[in-house]
């Protein structure tokens, strides 16, 4: 062996053959410092919507992973964010869940899921202590109910939490959707079509985003001058919206009705089928949530699109901040929803 070759380098072969990416990589693709695309994953408010999404582009393009166990060590956290949720297959909690977790994978954080055997008080307390105890760095609660919300003034003094959909006086920094709005949009849309008043199947007492809905309702038929007539409560199922069309098919004048989510509402259409009403050119039906099937329903939703994942994105955002940085930090705006117009609904005959 030559002298020269004794000291050359030696050259190891990769075993997948391509080295796996780093922030360098992504700042790279981006177009921007690597602080940059550190201030993303961390979830800083400090970086414009534009280059946020640019960074995020490129993480996934690229397969970034981040190395959760070196950030630790330097930051002396866990990366692991925790959520409080309860049990259910409703479409909106649901997709409101996948959001957070979406959103906690885009920032390069792992996520600990306690559902709630006991949607009150004394359950979220338990769930809140069982996330703590396994050194989580902060918690999302998902709390829309009153027995539940009821417990976010009595967390644990050092523990950095924010709650979703949690009402106006959570206690705690909150993200949330404009339900007064959504609710606004619908019946605005309704009377505009010419329906001298909107008929309403409500979601069940003692859920804050029924309770508003509910408001936003009464405050639009008020604000128009037109009659508020009785409401029908149900429980956010079908079967429940299904019973309250057989009700209003009894009812003389109804030309129109705002279910307070998609679900009711095809149990609406359901029953109104079946007593011989026409939608539209009967009664014009009006949903909310936009879930994957209303666009399929006979005839398709008119109803009120929510963002979860935005949502989703907001309150991840926000545990972020409160982590980094010391003081208060204002609330996200909420999220706008947007009114769908489909077939449902329609003038009046």
């Amino acid at each position: 062996m030559r002298d020269r070759d004794r000291h050359a380098p030696v050259k190891v072969a990769k075993v997948a053959g391509v080295r796996p990416a780093v922030m360098t990589d992504v700042a790279k693709l981006a177009g921007v410092s690597h602080q940059t695309v550190s201030r993303v994953l961390n979830g800083s408010p400090q970086v414009r919507q534009e280059t946020r999404d640019r960074v995020l582009r490129a993480v996934e393009e690229l397969g970034y992973r981040p190395n959760a166990m070196a950030r630790g060590l330097v930051s002396r956290r866990s990366k692991v964010l925790g959520v409080v949720t309860f049990d259910t297959i409703l479409y909106g909690p649901a997709s409101m869940m996948l959001g957070i977790e979406r959103a906690a994978r885009a920032a390069g954080h792992g996520v600990s899921i306690v559902t709630l055997e006991r949607v009150d008080r004394h359950g979220v307390l338990d769930a809140v202590n069982t996330l703590a105890d396994q050194g989580v760095d902060g918690v999302i609660i998902l709390a829309p109910q009153l027995a539940a919300a009821a417990a976010l003034h009595n967390l644990p003094a050092r523990l950095v939490a924010v709650a979703v959909q949690a009402g106006h006086d959570a206690g705690l920094p909150a993200a949330s959707m404009d339900q007064h709005e959504g609710s606004r949009l619908a019946v605005e849309h309704l009377l505009a079509l010419g329906h001298e008043t909107v008929w309403h199947v409500s979601g069940p007492n003692g859920w804050l985003e029924a309770r508003d809905r509910v408001d936003g309702y009464r405050r639009t038929l008020e604000a128009a001058g037109a009659r508020i007539p009785p409401m029908i409560s149900g429980d956010w199922s079908a079967r429940s919206g299904y019973e309250a069309g057989l009700v209003l098919a009894g009812q003389p004048g109804v030309t129109a009705v705002f279910a307070g989510n998609d679900q009711m509402a095809l149990g609406l259409l359901r029953a109104f089928t079946e007593r011989g009403i026409r939608v539209p050119d009967d009664v014009s039906v009006v949903g909310f949530d936009d879930i994957p099937e209303a666009a399929y329903l006979s005839p398709p939703l008119t109803t009120v699109r929510q963002d979860f994942d935005e949502v989703g994105r907001r309150s991840m955002q926000l545990l972020l901040q409160l982590l980094e940085y010391d003081g208060e930090i204002p609330d996200p705006p909420a999220v706008l929803p947007t009114l769908v117009v489909r077939d449902s609904s329609g003038a009046p005959k």
